[in-house]
Order: structure tokens, then sequence, then C-alpha cells
């Protein structure tokens, strides 16, 4: 299976919402710890994409998706800090890939490509925190992200019970 990663402008956004609530619902129903709570359908994503697309629109999230046979089957976001003490600085969020498209490369694809259009955006420093514990804190090391510590009953997981979060940062785009 070959996969297409594209940043996607406003348009592209709105037109993606429905795989993005599949995929969005999909990791939640499989115990990822995204911000929302159990039960999670896919049309409870509506809101939350319409306002990504929004922020897109208005050049505060870069969004890329991983397409494959025309569907989008991953996604992860880049917040740009809009204070004016952080213009270098973005917040990663919410790196999704559908358990049905898992081990094909995409969580690493998606993020050289945010990456990458994150440095396009002037920055050179990226943070982000996940659920400690997670098979998504595993990746990150992988990915050359740094582990900074541990926040302990930081949010819940989608099925309830305290969920601790594991902070990390990657500076990029910076020659050495």
């Amino acid at each position: 299976m070959s996969a297409t990663i594209r940043i996607l402008a406003a348009q592209e956004a709105r037109a993606a919402i429905p795989d993005l609530c599949e995929t969005l619902s999909d990791c939640i129903n499989g115990g990822a710890s995204l911000g929302f709570m159990l039960p999670y359908e896919p049309k409870d994503g509506v809101g939350y994409w319409n306002e990504i697309a929004d922020a897109v629109e208005k050049g505060g999230i870069i969004l890329a998706v991983a397409e494959v046979e025309g569907r989008v089957v991953g996604t992860v976001q880049v917040g740009l800090a809009s204070k004016p003490n952080q213009p270098h600085r973005g917040d990663l969020m919410k790196l999704l890939v559908h358990r049905s498209a898992r081990g094909l490369g995409l969580s690493r694809k998606l993020m050289d490509a945010v990456e990458a259009e994150a440095v396009r955006r002037g920055r050179t420093l990226l943070v982000l925190d996940t659920a400690t514990g997670s098979d998504a804190e595993k990746i990150y090391p992988r990915l050359g992200w740094e582990r900074v510590g541990v926040i302990p009953d930081y949010a819940l997981w989608p099925q309830g019970g305290f969920c601790d979060t594991t902070l990390f940062y990657k500076r990029i785009g910076i020659v050495a």
C-alpha cells in the first residue's frame, strides 16, 4: 500500500472531515488519550475538525494527512504559537493513524512532513505531550524527540481513570 502525505489548506481540510472523524474515532476507541471520552462515534468529531479547518484558514495550525487509496487514514497537526515572545515555537498535536493503516510507517512520514512545513514557517522548536505508557510515547524518541519529564494525573483515559502525560521537545531546522 502506497501512502500520500499532504499539508492541507482549509478547503481541503473541510473536504477531509468525514475521514478525519473516522480516524479520530478509531484511535479513541482503540484507547488513545486525545482529550475525548467514550463512547465516541465519528459524528462526534465534526465540531472539532471544523474548528481545526477554521484554524488552518487563519494560519494558526498546520494540518498534515496521510492518504491510502484516496482515504485519509492518518493526521498530525502543529499549532503555531501566537504569542509575541514565541514566534519560533509550535505545539505538535494529535498524531493519529487509523488502526487499519498501522505498520506502514505513516507516523514517521507525517512527522517528517509537518516538521518540514513548520521549518518553512519559521519554527525551530516543537513541543508535545502524550499519554505516559502509551504506544504513542514509544514513537517520539525514535523520531528524534527529547523526553523532558512526566506530569502525573494530567488527563483522563477515554474510558476514565487518571492518565499521566510525558513531555517532549524537538529542535528543527537548526544546523549545528
